[in-house]
């Protein structure tokens, strides 16, 4: 079989070698050539990542994290176990011929094996993106033939080993869910130029600038717009609106969201969300974009119910947590937008655990020492400790996830089963489903980070579910 498959790749490296078709003797070898030391895919990953698209930052960073993976195996592995030699350069026409021969072994090819990595780990996170990048990909490892540096095999088996380094990527960093999450669609009531509608603009939050309020004074000019100053008492602001409101609108963060949730909740009045903080999680699963969606959707009076968690007093729409948890927040909120999501989540765990401490609770009576609990507003995906999205919004269930304090070496253990995404069936971790679990905290005030606020309660509380507490506008399926 060995030798029939040499003779298969000869036979098929001289018919190209001898093709003359212009694409072949000019574009492929300066192709092959742009991707020496992966410098194309460092120049494309650049240009995505300076796009300002979110979408396009995954993908250039995932691409570029599968070719790592693809070039330990295929360089360093499989070049030195199979030690293959390159293919005479005698039928390669001169012009074709590189001017520095390769000196490494020739199979796999490692051009191939990063060329289908970074377009696999790009065609994951954006597959609009498979065509183009993969056409390209695909000239890259074609090159390697046309050039006479490698056989067909090897360039098959890069591509191959390129392939599965993009899908492991999914192994311990999952793809965010594409869509909204579901919920029960209702009718709201429809406002055309913002009659009825106060909305409160948080000018603090991350993106809420002149654009957001632009488009709010253009296309619901009836609307009354307030825009607090930084010492004024939010909960009361938020408060007086709610009461003169027939519809409350808020255009900030998460936590400004949270206030405008819980106070929209106790009035009984619906919620126009506009995205306007810097991560926009709620905004996100939402499926709202932009102001543009959040007023097109008021203007037609469609609007979903969703679920409110509730912490004591608090509530909260995205996540409750305590124990590290609260700082490994704070640590990724300051980086997800530099390195994505997953990236800041295990940078910020490896920081976090080094300096953190237990904690005590009692957890439905029972005494606890964890280094995390988390409760998410709804069940979460993916399992394990870096939670990316959901897919209802009324469910009914509280996600909760707990690392235990306990177990001998829990510390090292959660970190190695993070950095091999195996968390989920580590020991110290716990992940269920519940409708209500009560926390006490032995020490004093529970330490809550309630959607990315950190507040602190009464050392009891029962953290549970409003189910459909919240009529919230978003615009329907088509």
């Amino acid at each position: 079989m060995w030798r029939r498959l040499s003779e298969a790749d000869r036979w098929i490296l001289r018919r190209v070698t001898a093709s003359k078709p212009r694409p072949v003797t000019d574009v492929l070898p300066r192709l092959g050539r742009a991707a020496n030391y992966s410098r194309l895919w460092w120049g494309t990953s650049a240009a995505l990542a300076v796009s300002g698209n979110r979408r396009a930052r995954r993908a250039a960073l995932r691409g570029m994290v599968s070719i790592g993976v693809a070039s330990v195996a295929a360089n360093v592995v499989s070049k030195r176990a199979v030690r293959r030699p390159r293919p005479s350069l005698e039928h390669t026409p001169i012009a074709r011929r590189l001017s520095r021969a390769p000196i490494t072994t020739s199979f796999p090819s490692g051009h191939s094996a990063s060329a289908a990595a970074f377009a696999t780990g790009v065609a994951l996170e954006w597959p609009a993106l498979a065509a183009p990048v993969g056409a390209v990909a695909a000239g890259v490892a074609a090159s390697r033939v046309v050039t006479g540096v490698h056989y067909p095999s090897d360039v098959l088996a890069g591509t191959a080993i390129g392939l599965g380094a993009g899908l492991l990527t999914l192994w311990w960093w999952p793809r965010t869910t594409p869509g909204p999450a579901r919920a029960k669609q209702v009718q709201a009531i429809a406002s055309q130029t913002g009659e009825g509608v106060v909305v409160i603009v948080n000018g603090s939050a991350g993106s809420a600038d002149g654009a957001v309020l632009n488009a709010l004074r253009k296309r619901l000019p009836d609307a009354e717009v307030v825009e607090p100053e930084p010492q004024d008492d939010l909960p009361g602001v938020f408060a007086d609106a709610a009461r003169r409101a027939r519809v409350l609108g808020v255009a900030g963060g998460d936590g400004t969201i949270n206030l405008a949730a819980k106070t929209a909740a106790d009035q009984g009045v619906p919620l126009l969300v506009i995205p306007a903080g810097t991560l926009n999680h709620f905004a996100r699963d939402l499926g709202v974009e932009n102001a543009d969606q959040a007023v097109s959707a008021l203007q037609e009076g469609s609007a979903i119910e969703v679920d409110l968690g509730s912490a004591g007093d608090e509530v909260f729409v995205n996540t409750c947590s305590t124990g590290l948890y609260t700082d490994l927040v704070r640590y990724r909120d300051k980086w997800e937008r530099r390195l994505g999501k997953w990236p800041a989540m295990l940078v910020g765990l490896v920081h976090v655990l080094r300096r953190a401490k237990p904690q005590e609770l009692l957890v439905n009576g029972r005494r606890r020492t964890v280094w995390m609990m988390f409760a998410g507003n709804g069940r979460y995906l993916p399992t394990g400790f870096a939670p990316t999205s959901r897919p209802e919004l009324d469910d009914g269930l509280l996600d909760i996830r707990i690392v235990d304090a306990e177990s001998p070496f829990a510390r090292t253990r959660v970190m190695l089963a993070v950095l091999t995404g195996t968390l989920r069936w580590a020991k110290p971790y716990e992940g269920t489903t519940a409708g209500e679990i009560d926390v006490h905290s032995p020490g004093g005030s529970l330490r809550l980070t309630l959607d990315g606020e950190y507040k602190p309660i009464a050392p009891e509380a029962r953290i549970g579910k409003r189910p459909r507490a919240l009529t919230v506008y978003r615009l329907g399926d088509s």
